[in-house]
């Protein structure tokens, strides 16, 4: 066995071809058990094994800078940099599933939002011309649909701009249309062009020529697009090209030696060089390529052989929504549905097989997304736009400029809201309703079970005249939670007996939580305190009937799966200010903080938003109060 003698990347130095491609095996075999075991992302890092060994062959890390856009393709990379202990990937105490600078020195980029890493790679290699470091390297690496994000091309702009500062762009293209599509001749005019005297050679002629009277300038453009015109027809380089970087490729992506032939080329170069790798998504696991709709992109818990998963999953909140879509799709043909390349995720394949001519995949552009969107709504549709609430925080000033600006009729529906846990810091929903509340006109419902998604979703969709969102969180949808009442526009899950006058606590529960805050209600109950749950379904605005029944009660208590900072309890605490109603209010959420890497529940747990932890603080606030109730007017309790 070889992997378990690779401590670092200078151990694959003394590594023969034929051991590497031994080592290359043994890798896929390691991800198919150890992944299968724990889920995570597969497929990804089946297609990167090859490059991602030619990458540590050439560039010398962590001196050179390797980076991985988004980072899902990392696992790889983990492994021949020392961290070969799976078993706990994605868990509180095991190895992250995203690059993680607490875990390796040769971690440099752990935000795992797509289409910026190139923005990293021109900053790193801006720094190194700054300081002289004319011994480091910036390699990144990048996905052809990461390469449908604006970022991503605002810094190719950028990168080739500098003609002279070396910087090595792997594209690593797994698009299904994939084929060993290079030849000896294509290889042998890619170290052409990335020859300096090859680049001397077309400048001299250049200048001889355009000082030739009369045909020297003509003769120059006539040969040049000739020249132009046989290079795109040898290998598809030219949007590349005209952009002034040079280009290598396309290179199997999955032979070795051929990889680092075009890697060590690009290395030498003096400039940005582009090598375009074509690269099979799921290689050597039948399961994966047999799978049409992502390549095992994601998986849960499966089994080895097979692929299938070792439990049947139980209904998610993205299955209840995509379902309730193509209701709504068959309904009203005005609808219609936007995704930026996360079709299957958010679930809207369902409506693209029901409705394919109503489906929109903008690619990894969410700002576009909620500009086009505006557009749509503008000429007469209702444009559905599903993303992950992570994902939303990039098309801010969309949402607010274009689309609320402008009264668009425009639902956002975001998935995989709140704690999201073993994806880490950067793909936690949490600041989704903090951003939202400062967006004038906006509405925003946070629905508390499958019926609630399902009525609230058909809600949103009237709306014609302002954006509307509705959130809900990732994984499987609790129980159904009924409504005792309704007060305005507010669910009452619980109510105390007639008989007591002034209840002690209103409790404000805000989506999924439901459950949780009904556990916190029957917590205080035993310690007899008298408590009323309130779901305001809509939490942005805030219901005008809400100031009033918090009058009523003694202290108000709102709990939240969003950062606390701006989050609903502030728009609570605000209205409640406005309306003149004086007590105290104490709101419960994240913190924030970026929060590591961990399932749901331990987050949830390490943070305090827990039923046991929120009832013994208000019960505390309670006691606080009934100590100094009839003496002194009580305080607002942030």
């Amino acid at each position: 066995m070889l992997l378990p003698r690779i401590k670092g990347p200078r151990d694959l130095d003394r590594l023969s071809q034929e051991e590497l491609e031994q080592l290359a095996a043994e890798i896929r075999s390691f991800l198919v058990d150890a992944v299968s075991k724990t889920g995570g992302h597969l497929g990804p890092n089946l297609g990167v094994v090859e490059l991602t060994i030619a990458l540590h062959r050439v560039f010398d890390s962590p001196k050179d800078k390797v980076l991985f856009d988004t980072g899902h393709q990392a696992y790889v990379h983990k492994l021949l940099t020392g961290r070969q202990d799976f078993a706990g990937l994605r868990t509180r105490t095991g190895l992250s599933g995203y690059p993680s600078r607490a875990e390796s020195e040769h971690d440099v980029i752990e935000n795992s939002h797509a289409s910026t890493v190139l923005g990293w790679a021109d900053g790193l290699a801006k720094a190194n011309e700054v300081l002289g470091r004319e011994d480091h390297h910036v390699a990144a690496v990048i996905g052809d649909g990461a390469l449908t994000g604006g970022m991503a091309w605002e810094a190719l702009n950028n990168i080739a701009a500098a003609k002279d500062r070396p910087l090595v762009i792997v594209v690593n293209d797994n698009e299904r249309s994939y084929g060993p599509t290079i030849g000896g001749l294509a290889n042998h005019l890619a170290t052409l062009r990335t020859t300096d005297g090859y680049e001397r050679f077309l400048a001299r002629g250049k200048e001889i020529l355009e000082r030739t009277p009369v045909v020297g300038k003509p003769l120059f453009e006539t040969l040049h697009g000739a020249k132009k015109g046989l290079k795109d027809f040898i290998a598809p380089q030219g949007m590349f090209e005209d952009l002034g970087l040079k280009y290598i490729g396309p290179i199997d992506g999955h032979d070795i030696e051929a990889l680092e032939s075009a890697l060590q080329r690009a290395k030498r170069f003096s400039g940005p060089v582009i090598v375009h790798c074509l690269t099979q998504k799921g290689r050597g696991y039948t399961p994966a390529l047999e799978h049409e709709a992502d390549r095992f992109h994601a998986v849960g818990v499966i089994h080895p052989d097979t692929g299938l998963p070792v439990k049947t999953a139980a209904a998610s909140w993205t299955s209840v929504f995509a379902d309730e879509m193509v209701k709504i799709g068959h309904e009203r043909e005005d609808i219609v549905g936007i995704t930026a390349a996360m079709l299957h995720p958010v679930g809207l394949n369902k409506f693209a097989e029901a409705f394919p001519d109503r489906i929109y995949d903008v690619g990894i552009a969410e700002q576009h997304g909620a500009t086009s969107a505006a557009g749509l709504a503008t000429g007469g549709v209702h444009p559905v736009f599903a993303v992950y609430a992570t994902f939303l925080n990039r098309a801010f000033d969309q949402v607010l400029m274009d689309v609320a600006l402008h009264k668009c009729g425009v639902t956002f529906v975001l998935d995989r809201a709140g704690v999201t846990g073993d994806d880490g810091a950067s793909h936690n929903g949490m600041w989704d309703m903090s951003i939202l509340q400062v967006v004038p006109g906006l509405r925003l419902a946070a629905p508390r079970d499958a019926e609630q998604l399902r009525s609230q979703l058909r809600e949103a969709v009237e709306v014609k005249d302002a954006p509307t969102v509705v959130r809900f969180s990732k994984g499987v949808v609790g129980p159904a939670v009924p409504a005792v009442g309704r007060i305005g526009g507010m669910d009452v899950l619980r109510a105390p007996g007639a008989e007591v006058t002034r209840p002690d606590v209103l409790l404000v529960s805000v989506g999924a939580l439901a459950p949780m805050c009904l556990e916190i209600a029957d917590l205080l109950d035993k310690q007899g305190i008298s408590t009323t749950v309130v779901d305001p379904r809509w939490v942005k605005p805030v219901d005008e009937a809400l100031a009033p029944l918090a009058d009523r009660h003694r202290v108000v208590v709102t709990v939240e799966d969003n950062g606390r900072a701006g989050g609903v309890g502030s728009a609570v605490s605000q209205a409640l200010r406005d309306a003149g109603v004086d007590v105290p209010l104490r709101d419960f959420g994240i913190p924030q903080r970026f929060l590591d890497h961990a399932s749901r529940k331990e987050v949830m747990a390490e943070i305090g938003l827990t039923a046991p932890d929120i009832a013994r603080q208000v019960t505390g606030l309670v006691a606080k109060l009934d100590g100094r109730y009839d003496s002194e007017p009580a305080a607002t309790v942030d």
